[in-house]
């Protein structure tokens, strides 16, 4: 592929450090996928409200990503801004802020997130209007699915078209729903549409069990690996720390230690992006090597990590891959 203008200008200026790792880090991205390598992109922090979508769902379209790890919060938030986008409101000197400016910016309805601020009505409870209507048909009905499954029902249903206010095409979540991509959501509780479900759930409207739990996406993506984890294997690609990295990638060593299945491959490709200090006590400052003594990772599996800002990295690496 002949690359374009913002591949040619990395490879020519990123010669070193962490700017050579970032090279490093999406050629051999490039190389797994082309080699018949499928590949897992994990989130954390708040990447869809720093508005990833706009090379994620690219990558998602061309087929890039095979499989998805975010908390709760990147799975609404990219829609929060799908159809809120003209009610957010960007804070720059978000640093100055004292805590009585703070406590206005919740007496207006604005949750901040760095230097963006999430609009509550116009985000929030847009979406829990129509998401409470799909959780209460399948407890009606006695179904019950996955936090990722519900948000795509909505999605493809078409009842968002009305607020949308950015280019659809910017969208992940919109680009994941129409590949019906797998996303792995652990901890989703914690998000604020699970707050909402939890709230309903008190309140004795819906049913805990109407959504699948945790325990239930590793038995999802057990099944999943198994089933891809041939030939080239699976990489990782995970963009900050937490419960979005930490949860997905325990699925091999639990496979390997716990079920005894000793044919099970280790993730083929690794790259972490984190601003994290390197550091032996915390998983998101933990070096690759480390993981090798999980059963996560082998000797010769690329490794990189990339100790930067993903809001910054991420959409570079992107653009290699993709050709831009």
């Amino acid at each position: 592929m002949n690359k374009g203008p913002i591949s040619q200008f990395i490879t020519h200026h990123y010669r070193h450090f962490n700017a050579a790792t970032l090279v490093d880090a999406a050629k051999g991205y490039e190389a797994h996928i082309n080699a018949g390598g499928k590949m897992m992109i994990t989130m954390g922090g708040a990447m869809s409200t720093a508005e990833l979508g706009v090379s994620l769902a690219e990558m998602i379209r061309q087929g890039k990503v095979d499989i998805i790890t975010c908390t709760g919060a990147n799975l609404e938030e990219d829609i929060m801004n799908l159809v809120a986008h003209d009610y957010y409101k960007r804070v720059p000197h978000y640093r100055d802020l004292t805590p009585e400016q703070e406590r206005e910016l919740l007496d207006q309805g604005l949750n901040r997130v760095t230097d963006t601020c999430i609009p509550e009505e116009e985000a929030f409870r847009r979406l829990q209007k129509h998401i409470h209507e799909i959780w209460k048909d399948a407890d009606n009905k006695g179904e019950r699915y996955f936090p990722h499954e519900y948000m795509y029902k909505m999605l493809n249903s078409g009842v968002l078209k009305q607020y949308y206010q950015i280019d659809p095409k910017n969208s992940w979540m919109l680009a994941a729903a129409e590949r019906n991509l797998p996303i792995i959501v652990p901890g989703w509780e914690d998000s604020t549409m699970g707050n909402i479900f939890t709230s309903y759930v008190i309140k004795g409207d819906l049913k805990a069990s109407t959504v699948k739990t945790g325990i239930e996406y590793m038995i999802y993506l057990t099944e999943w690996y198994r089933a891809n984890s041939g030939g080239k294997g699976v990489g990782f690609f995970q963009i900050a720390g937490g419960i979005s990295g930490d949860f997905p990638i325990c699925v091999v060593p639990m496979m390997y230690q716990d079920l005894e299945w000793h044919d099970v491959p280790f993730w083929s490709y690794f790259c972490q992006i984190s601003d994290s200090t390197t550091s032996y006590g915390s998983y998101s400052g933990a070096v690759p090597n480390e993981k090798i003594t999980w059963g996560k990772l082998d000797v010769d599996t690329p490794k990189f990590i990339i100790e930067s800002d993903a809001t910054i990295v991420a959409p570079l690496v992107f653009a290699y891959i993709l050709g831009w």
